[in-house]
C-alpha cells in the first residue's frame, strides 16, 4: 500500500488537511480512484486510511521531572484473571476439593464416613445441612456425645489424609 504517496497526488485545495503530518480526509471519489489504482477493495482503502490517520498513543508514561510515578494507559491494562500463581492456587484448591476429600473419606470406616457426610457434606433441598447429632444418635443407638466424638476423630483422620494435598 502506497497510500501516503498516493494521498499526496490526490491532495487538493478543498481537502481538510494537516500539512505537517500529511493527514487528510479522503472523499469518496478519491477512495474509489485509489482502490482502482491499487487493485484492492474500497473497504481496504478506507481501513488503511483509518489506520494511517490515527495518532500514536504512548502506553508507557514519560518520566516526570518531579520524580512522581506517572500512570499511562498500560497501567490500566493488567489482567489478573490468568495470573500464574492464582491459576495454580485455583487448581490446587479444586484438586483438594475433589480428589483430596474423596481420598480422605476413603480412609474412614463406614459409620465415620456417613457421620461426616451427613454433618458436613450433605445439603438438603431446602439448603439446610444434613442430619443433626441427635438424629444420628437415634439412628445408631448411641448418645449425641458419642456421635460428636466419632465426628471429631474422623475429622482428625481426614485432616491427616488431606495434609498430602496441601
Amino acid at each position: 500500500f502506497n497510500l501516503r504517496s498516493m494521498k499526496q497526488r490526490f491532495k487538493s485545495d478543498d481537502a481538510a488537511a494537516d500539512a505537517g503530518t500529511h493527514r487528510e480526509t479522503l472523499n469518496a471519489e478519491q477512495i474509489d480512484a485509489m482502490a482502482e489504482q491499487l487493485n484492492v477493495k474500497r473497504s481496504e482503502v478506507i481501513e488503511m486510511e483509518t489506520r494511517l490517520s490515527g495518532g500514536d498513543v504512548m502506553l508507557d508514561p514519560a518520566p516526570s521531572d518531579d520524580g512522581e510515578q506517572a500512570f499511562g494507559p498500560i497501567a490500566y491494562l493488567t489482567d489478573t484473571n490468568h495470573e500464574p500463581t492464582a491459576v495454580i492456587e485455583s487448581r490446587q484448591r479444586d484438586t483438594m476439593a475433589t480428589d483430596g476429600i474423596a481420598t480422605a473419606l476413603g480412609t474412614l470406616d463406614d459409620r465415620s464416613r456417613r457421620i461426616v457426610e451427613e454433618r458436613w457434606l450433605k445439603v438438603n433441598d431446602d439448603n439446610s445441612g444434613g442430619m443433626t447429632l441427635h438424629d444420628l444418635a437415634d439412628e445408631y443407638g448411641v448418645s449425641a456425645e458419642r456421635i460428636r466424638q466419632i465426628e471429631v476423630a474422623a475429622m482428625k483422620k481426614m485432616k491427616k489424609a488431606l495434609a498430602a494435598y496441601a
